[in-house]
């Protein structure tokens, strides 16, 4: 669980209930400092974060997720009373130069229940249009004096806002960049001038002062210096002639939306954005990403992250768990045996996968957590489903199996529909549901009755039941706009009526293969959308498909609003409101099959540009294919010889992680290629990689990059790396990190007994030791 960016474990939580239960008056300052103990969640200064555990606990009990004890009211009561504001000290009119003043000088705020707090307090409260706050987060507050004159006016700087596209876009910063950085951007949120002091250039002079004092200030009270300032000027008050005297730089206009606009109803005045980098390389620090701390990683690390939470009903379980995916990502194209390396360990995996409490539900809800966390820190999330078909044939004597083909001769085996969450760079952020299930024998034929039965008796269900788990995700991730991605099998009215029921779901977007009826005399859908002009032209990369190499596809765009009237046979349904793109390929190879989407969305799709969005968020449909042949090609799923569906669906569980982490890999090396390749293998890993491709035993002084280290890899699977090959893709790595553990393997034991210095030195066991 995620909550203002800090991960809660499910341990945690369940410390958080028990404490609340136990103590029923313990006071949410005191709950909140526990917590931070338990998280280690400290300041740079190294004191608890207090106040932001606060604000996240009270996100999680508005979730639903614990229950906070009711607010002490007598405390508040008096924090109000030493808070308020003071009376008016006597303003003297000025009317002068800058240099007549006697010198200006910023007086810092140190205390809000001293006598300054409350001048500050009372200035602002009479003379600012907004007031004296509350201010957001971290803050300095500065009185503004004359040596001649006295009190001139006030200032205030506090915590930046959360998201600006404007100001994003000139910073350049990705999401996680942003992220981590954040706090280095400081808002001045106050500036009063008092309305009797008319002294020309004194308030461009003041916000230099504070250009000059805010990062030491800062650093004292919280342990950094920020790099960067902003500021909002309501356009239809004031003109910003100060900032721009003083060297801010106005980078754009805010769209109307204040920190609380969960509505998105854009109810305040537009403001104009100004910013002033204290820095010169300022852009370049805030876009830095720091690469995840992994220089000492232990190889099962991953494993613990993605499996450590797993609830079995016994911790021999979970560790048995977190070995037997560490085993099988070694050896991902292995047998149980070959992949186990010990017949301990061999028949410790298959009493694993025949205990009735390792069903795949509970292998996987680990997993699901952890995916969860990763897509709290995303701004939009393209969650992917799919169905795919899992072949057994050649094990007949599997019981309890079913039929994936339309005839009861057919083909036998189990049907996996699984929902994959990436981002929209389409990197892999892991499974939010999985599905697997085998097929009645005697239901062979219920496609001929499908129009008489309600959907939740139809194997259509699929599409709605895991839509209804993205709700939950989108619920536990209220920042993040989850979008529901599927081909044209999902084109079910039942899955836009519950798409629309509620205005806080997850948007869909569905390549639609129903031409249906529109209401207000439209017409039909294909037909309306073919009439509407052409938006423009969109080019997407098609990838390789058999003999078909990949092409960059031009499209001509089409978008509308349509109102889709229900089925004539479900006449309980309403008609719906929902956005469509219909893209057309034009100049296609000869002999090649134009391209043609006719994409139905709830999300809005009003211009040209957010047309192509839609088409960019379809396009990465196509992971979701790539995943599954890493699943059946990569681990071998379809070679499992366990005996029955019940153990096959425990083994499965593990080997669809070990897909999504190959997959997430292959992503990771195209998108981050100059990290170390420490955030990513161990250190005797890269270190046996680059001896054995360099055929030098001497390690190089720095680990190769992740880009480097991903094409070695590949190489060991057949990867060639010529100029036209580009990067590598998932079968080449798999077989590449199955040879490479065998090299780290020979490589520990000739190391240990001949040059014990190239060997890492041993670490502690603990995890936060370091």
């Amino acid at each position: 669980m995620v909550a203002c960016g800090q991960v809660f474990p499910e341990e945690v939580l369940d410390k958080i209930r028990a404490a609340v239960e136990s103590e029923p008056c313990i006071s949410r300052r005191a709950l909140s400092l526990r917590v931070c103990e338990w998280l280690d969640w400290r300041d740079p200064r190294g004191k608890p974060k207090e106040m932001s555990c606060r604000a996240a606990l009270l996100k999680l009990h508005r979730r639903g997720i614990v229950w906070l004890p009711e607010p002490a009211g007598e405390g508040c009561s008096a924090l109000r009373a030493h808070a308020k504001k003071g009376p008016l000290p006597e303003i003297t009119p000025v009317c002068c130069s800058v240099q007549e003043l006697g010198g200006v000088e910023l007086v810092p705020v140190r205390s809000r229940y001293s006598t300054l707090s409350r001048l500050w307090k009372a200035l602002m409260e009479s003379y600012h249009y907004l007031g004296a706050g509350p201010l957001c987060g971290a803050q300095m507050r500065y009185l503004i004096r004359s040596g001649r004159y006295g009190w001139l006016g006030a200032v205030a700087f506090s915590a930046s806002a959360w998201r600006v596209a404007a100001r994003d876009r000139w910073i350049g910063w990705s999401d996680a960049a942003r992220r981590q950085h954040l706090s280095k951007v400081v808002c001045n949120s106050r500036f009063l001038i008092l309305p009797q002091v008319r002294v020309a250039n004194l308030a461009s002079h003041v916000l230099s002062l504070c250009a000059r004092r805010i990062a030491r200030d800062w650093s004292e009270r919280y342990g950094f210096a920020p790099v960067l300032l902003e500021s909002f000027v309501e356009r239809e008050r004031f003109r910003g002639s100060c900032y721009r005297a003083a060297n801010w730089q106005h980078v754009g206009t805010t769209c109307g939306r204040g920190r609380q606009d969960r509505s998105r109803s854009s109810s305040v005045p537009p403001k104009d954005i100004y910013v002033l980098p204290l820095r010169r390389d300022a852009r370049e620090v805030l876009c830095e990403q720091r690469p995840r701390p992994a220089a000492r990683q232990e190889e099962q690390e991953w494993a613990e992250a993605e499996f450590g939470q797993a609830q079995l009903g016994d911790l021999r379980l979970r560790k048995r768990l977190v070995t037997i995916a560490r085993d099988f990502y070694a050896r991902p194209q292995g047998s149980v045996p070959h992949a186990c390396q010990s017949r301990a360990k061999t028949k410790a995996a298959y009493r694993f996968f025949e205990n009735p409490e390792t069903s795949m539900d509970r292998v996987l809800n680990s997993h699901y957590e952890a995916t969860v966390a990763r897509v709290a820190n995303e701004r939009v999330v393209l969650a992917v489903q799919d169905t795919t078909a899992l072949d057994y044939s050649a094990h007949p004597a599997t019981e309890r199996l079913g039929p994936i083909a339309f005839s009861a001769n057919g083909l036998i085996g189990l049907l996996l529909h699984d929902t994959m969450a990436f981002s929209v760079d389409g990197t892999p952020l892991g499974l939010l549901d999985a599905r697997c299930w085998a097929r009645d024998a005697e239901d062979i034929g219920k496609k001929k009755r499908r129009r008489q039965l309600p959907i939740d008796q139809k194997e259509s269900n699929k599409w709605l039941v895991a839509f209804r788990k993205l709700v939950e995700v989108q619920q536990r991730c209220p920042e993040t706009t989850v979008v529901c991605v599927a081909d044209r099998e999902a084109d079910i009215y039942e899955l836009f009526d519950l798409a629309l029921s509620d205005a806080s779901a997850p948007r869909i977007l569905i390549r639609a293969v129903q031409n249906r009826l529109l209401a207000h005399a439209q017409g039909h859908l294909w037909q309306q959308l073919a009439r509407q002009p052409i938006s423009g032209i969109h080019e997407v990369r098609v990838p390789r498909k058999g003999k078909t190499p990949s092409r960059i596809a031009r499209l001509e765009v089409r978008f509308a609003q349509v109102t889709l009237k229900p089925p004539t046979r479900k006449p309980n349904l309403a008609e719906l409101t929902v956005w469509a793109v219909y893209a057309r390929e034009v100049d296609q190879p000869e002999q090649v099959e134009p391209l043609e989407w006719l994409l139905l969305t709830t999300a809005e799709t009003a211009t040209f540009e957010q047309a192509v969005e839609r088409l960019q968020w379809y396009t990465v449909r196509w992971g979701i294919e790539v995943y599954h042949r890493t699943l059946k090609s990569g681990c071998k799923i379809e070679e499992r010889q366990l005996g029955h569906a019940d153990r096959i669906q425990s083994c499965l569980a593990i080997d669809l992680v070990v897909a999504w982490r190959i997959f997430y890999l292959t992503k990771l090396g195209r998108e981050t290629p100059d990290v170390p390749c420490t955030v990513f293998f161990e250190e005797a890993q890269w270190k046996a990689l680059v001896a054995y491709v360099t055929q030098d035993p001497a390690p190089p002084a720095q680990p190769p990059s992740l880009r480097e280290a991903t094409r070695m890899a590949a190489a060991l699977g057949g990867f060639l790396g010529r100029n036209s090959d580009g990067e590598p893709g998932t079968k080449s790595l798999w077989l590449g990190l199955q040879h490479l553990d065998d090299i780290t393997g020979m490589w520990k034991v000739l190391t240990a007994h001949h040059r014990h210095h190239l060997q890492e030195p041993p670490v502690s066991s603990n995890p936060g030791y370091g």
